[in-house]
């Protein structure tokens, strides 16, 4: 619709909330991943199980493949690409493509048996070493994996990699010194101190040098606006295994302070209360290369290589099955593939124990509407609601699953249950409060929903979609028009290139009978949305107010083709038969 847009564009569960709820080095929440690589499905969203034909030609197989590669759908490219490396052995291309699938997909026997043929001098081949290592090391031949690591080249992204499983290796030998050595070329590199102190902090206390872990978890805490998450962890597990269990509980509370949504440290603080230890964030060199590759595939996020990404992510998960941040990691990045299928099956990995089993299914919900299954995202939040009555994430996704379907009364009904779980409303909570406002607004409550934007309004003054909304929704009404026009003309310098925030600038207008500084407008406005019915009926209404007629007429015909929602229909062709001053010009909002 016109000025408003239907859906809330604030949403309290971005598209790849988990990605991590961890970056390691870079977020200080590492709670809000984007991953902006959304690529069209070859073949729907079809999970990893979805039967598939292959056939017998070689040519056909390898196509077929190909084009599923390109769009992500990785089960359908390994199953393909690898028939027809059966069809034809010798083929080397073929060979490392099929690799490539099949690490994608995460079936890590045949990928790292394939692996072990990829010629040399390639870019894939650095791939095919990593995987090779990363089997070495899940056996627990660690001078093998150093002999392969070895091999790896001092340029590029190798370089970064090289020295931080390296060391790893060497730690895992008892060689703690050597294994600190190693690191120290992370130490020189731009943007990677906090990568390397992290690091060196882990393998200090993995081979008994608590003092030396010590200097570099404080280094890590300092290095950057503030201490990221994984920091956090190291540093609280440090401070509790060595007796200190007070520092750690102030930590864990300094960070929950600045990110209060966050679930992963509430069991920290479950612990301490119950005076028991930790096991070490890392215990042994497996576990710290695992921890490594999750680092790597969370820059890489970021970076929007969603594949190599996906890539590390797998590898990390081979070498430590539990390791939930990665698979949260993991789930992500297919989700931004719109792999949802695959992301609910990665997500539902994640054990019931874990922390972020209830991040992680609060995600399945989400794929679930991605995928159109809402009935079943429905009665999985409803779950939710039950099982933690102490959380509002599953109320609110609740509500914005009901209002995207229209369901106004239900919509609100859970926006209610949430903010009573909530309790203190918080500068943070103007987004739940502009989304009650809407479906409020929508089921014909207005005192309410006044409220909900006014508040709102108090909670973050500068937020245009808010000033937007109300300014919209009082000239929809006749109200307070002056008031109305400064608020949206406030929403367009926030967001001068929203489509729907002009038009309600150019509707204000036209309401105010400033017919040509409407026209302005609202061509702007169908420039920038030139798709939305409202809009173009929008400007059909100010042509004709200017003496435009025939212009008019043909901004009505194009609103009726773009399918207006269905109260709107009979006064659009009302005005195409009769013309706009036979019929009375209304401020609805289609």
């Amino acid at each position: 619709m016109g000025g408003r847009p239907t859906k809330s564009t604030t949403f309290l569960i971005p598209a790849i909330m988990a990605a991590a709820l961890t970056t390691a080095c870079v977020s200080a929440s590492g709670e809000t991943p984007m991953i902006n690589t959304l690529v069209a499905d070859s073949a729907g969203t079809a999970g990893a199980g979805t039967p598939r034909q292959v056939g017998q030609s070689r040519l056909g197989n390898y196509l077929a493949g190909r084009h599923a590669q390109q769009k992500n759908d990785f089960s359908a490219a390994a199953d393909l690409l690898g028939r027809a490396l059966t069809l034809d052995p010798g083929d080397d291309q073929l060979r490392r493509r099929a690799f490539l699938a099949q690490l994608s997909e995460g079936r890590m026997k045949d990928a790292i048996a394939l692996a072990r043929s990829v010629g040399d001098g390639d870019d894939i081949s650095p791939i095919a070493q990593l995987a090779v290592a990363v089997e070495h090391i899940k056996t627990g031949n660690l001078a093998a994996a150093k002999a392969e690591l070895e091999k790896f080249p001092e340029r590029g992204f190798s370089g970064f990699m090289k020295p931080l499983l390296l060391g790893w290796v060497m730690a895992g030998q008892g060689r703690g010194a050597d294994a600190l050595a190693a690191l120290e070329p992370l130490k020189r590199q731009s943007g990677l101190r906090v990568l390397y102190e992290l690091h060196a902090a882990l393998i200090a206390d993995l081979v008994g040098k608590p003092q030396e872990a010590m200097a570099h978890f404080s280094s890590a805490a300092k290095t950057g606006q503030r201490a990221t998450l994984r920091v956090v962890q190291g540093l609280g597990r440090h401070y509790e295994l060595n007796g200190e269990p007070e520092k750690a509980k102030a930590l864990y509370e300094s960070y929950l302070g600045e990110n209060p949504d966050s679930v992963v440290l509430q069991p920290a603080l479950e612990r301490i209360a119950a005076g028991r230890k930790p096991v070490a964030l890392v215990a042994s060199a497996a576990e710290g290369v695992a921890e490594a590759l999750f680092n790597i595939a969370s820059t890489m996020t970021r970076e929007n290589s969603a594949q190599l990404a996906l890539i590390y992510g797998r590898l990390a998960i081979y070498l430590r099955p539990d390791f939930d941040l990665a698979q949260m990691l993991v789930a992500g990045i297919l989700e931004s593939m719109d792999r949802y299928e695959n992301a609910i099956d990665t997500y539902s990995d994640i054990d019931r124990t874990s922390p972020l089993y209830w991040s992680a299914q609060l995600r399945v919900a989400g794929n679930l509407e991605a995928l159109e299954r809402d009935e079943a995202a429905t009665a999985l939040l409803g779950r939710l609601a039950t099982d933690f009555p102490d959380r509002p994430e599953s109320l609110i996704s609740l509500g914005d699953i009901h209002r995207s379907n229209k369901k106004y009364l239900e919509s609100v009904a859970a926006y209610d249950r949430a903010l009573r779980v909530i309790g203190e409303i918080e500068p943070r909570h103007w987004s739940l409060l502009y989304s009650r406002g809407i479906s409020l607004e929508r089921s014909n409550q207005w005192p309410r929903a006044e409220q909900d934007f006014r508040k709102a309004l108090e909670l973050n003054p500068e937020q245009p979609y808010v000033l937007n909304y109300l300014g919209y929704s009082w000239v929809d009404q006749g109200l307070n028009l002056a008031e109305a026009r400064k608020m949206i003309e406030r929403a367009v310098e926030l967001r001068p290139d929203d489509g729907y925030i002009v038009d309600s600038l150019g509707w204000v207008l036209y309401r105010l009978n400033d017919f040509p500084g409407a026209v302005k407008q609202l061509e702007r406005a169908v420039e920038l949305r030139s798709q939305d019915p409202t809009i173009n009926d929008h400007l059909g209404d100010a042509y004709w107010r200017v003496g435009r007629q025939n212009e008019a007429r043909f901004q009505w015909r194009r609103a009726l083709t773009l399918k207006p929602e269905p109260e709107a229909i009979p006064e659009i062709e009302k005005k195409l038969l009769r013309g706009l001053d036979a019929v009375k010009a209304t401020g609805r909002d289609s």
